[in-house]
């Protein structure tokens, strides 16, 4: 074919699309109907099935609404597990908001600083570009969530309820980042002015009480004390008085983060199996911990997480959920849509082309809380237990083909004694740095 669509090349066109009469058929289901009716696999509905050989117990399913807080949803949904049963309670929720406010103060913190780090680099380059581009945004990785518990503990959520811009950030997010823009902008002018380190320290300081006036306005004031008291599901009561946030923390939920490590599978090559990797201004805490992923084999990331959860323990996960599911039956199954079907052709790429090519990321987290063994110890299915309601497949929860674990879930959170030895030991060694833009640094929205 030429450099251009000449119209021999259309009339090509048409004479192929008309030799096949199933394009007819296609074109005349799928305009009516959407493809996704069209090429839902009919076995793939047929052999739903909401049971499990391990099922961890859990409550109703929590809802993020119009909001990219899937992470802290899900790291928050893994903690209550443990507040439940220390108080014996049947319904519980850790605040959201609670830590999306800090996720925000801290994010603000963390690009004004970014900004500061990259005064002499050219507005135009790639890496300022992308800072403006990814300001404070919703979403995050595990050892994100890691750093606003340590630093700022939990409160139960009728501590600190859900406002209308945490359930619905959009237009609050608009506002904040326009207002850390055009502080950008004014830190690089007064840097370009001549103006002094301790000059644009103070103007930082004057930009982060701002934010932290706008963010209160929004979500409101989070409290540094509160009063504990509940019934638990024996109707007893209990009063605990009053309390910090960190303690909370301490005192009901006590899981032990320092104890978790994070696995990725990505099958690329510029990314060796049995290596740590961190990603260049990836991060939300200054002096926090840094994030980083341990990535290995599938067999040893999937063995973990079938390991942790049959000790009783769910599991925080990353993948690219856009793939291959059907919201309404909560199914994730890697023949969900025949496509090729549909089309004539497969649509292509596998996991690590996916990744190499911009076709695939993690895009969401959730929580495994079940698995299904078969007679030989192989997962066939996984529970999933999503922060989208309770609408949707049983109850909110869903289930994961084994097949769309191995293609689409990119990341898990363990506890390290699930970890073999040889791949744990590289927990201790000196990150690969990735940079900004890597499909690593995606976050989970």
């Amino acid at each position: 074919m030429e450099e251009t669509i000449r119209p021999e090349d259309l009339t090509r066109f048409d004479e192929a699309f008309d030799a096949e009469p199933a394009n007819r058929l296609a074109l005349n289901a799928v305009t009516k109907n959407g493809i996704a009716a069209v090429a839902l696999n009919r076995d793939v509905v047929a052999r739903v099935a909401h049971t499990y050989s391990h099922l961890i117990e859990t409550p109703e399913a929590t809802n993020q609404k119009s909001s990219g807080r899937c992470w802290l949803f899900a790291g928050l949904n893994t903690l209550r597990l443990a507040a439940r049963e220390q108080m014996k309670l049947e319904k519980f929720e850790l605040s959201q908001a609670y830590l999306m406010f800090w996720d925000k103060l801290e994010k603000a913190n963390y690009f004004l600083e970014s900004i500061l780090d990259t005064l002499d680099e050219p507005l135009d380059g790639r890496l300022v570009m992308w800072l403006l581009a990814n300001v404070i945004p919703d979403g995050g990785q595990w050892d994100m969530f890691v750093n606003l518990v340590e630093k700022y503990g939990v409160v139960p959520k009728t501590v600190m309820p859900e406002t209308h811009s945490s359930s619905k950030s959009g237009p609050m997010n608009a506002a904040l980042v326009a207002r850390l823009r055009a502080d950008a902008a004014e830190l690089r002018e007064m840097h370009a002015g001549g103006a002094d380190p301790a000059a644009l320290r103070d103007a930082k300081g004057r930009m982060m009480r701002q934010f932290h006036r706008m963010l209160c306005i929004h979500l409101g004031r989070p409290p540094r004390r509160f009063v504990w008291e509940w019934r638990d599901k024996d109707k007893e009561f209990h009063r605990h008085g009053e309390i910090t946030p960190r303690e909370f923390f301490e005192q009901f939920v006590g899981v032990n983060l320092d104890g978790m490590a994070c696995l990725i599978h990505a099958p690329t090559a510029d990314k060796p199996f049995g290596k740590l990797y961190t990603v260049q201004y990836l991060g939300n805490v200054v002096g926090g911990h840094v994030v980083r992923y341990l990535n290995v084999e599938m067999n040893v990331l999937k063995r973990a997480a079938v390991d942790m959860i049959a000790a009783g323990r769910a599991v925080w996960f990353g993948c690219d959920v856009g793939k291959m599911m059907d919201r309404e039956l909560g199914v994730l199954d890697a023949d969900a849509y025949d496509y090729e079907l549909v089309y004539g052709a497969p649509l292509g790429l596998d996991k690590a082309g996916r990744l190499n090519y911009g076709q695939s990321r993690m895009t969401h987290a959730m929580v495994l809380t079940g698995v299904d063994l078969d007679d030989e110890g192989r997962p066939v299915k996984w529970r999933v237990e999503n922060s989208w309601g309770d609408e949707h497949g049983d109850k909110g929860y869903m289930t994961m083909s084994d097949r769309w674990f191995d293609e689409y879930l990119f990341e898990i959170t363990v506890g390290k004694e699930f970890v073999p030895d040889e791949a744990l030991a590289a927990l201790d060694t000196e990150p690969i740095v990735l940079p900004p833009w890597d499909p690593m640094g995606a976050l989970a929205i």
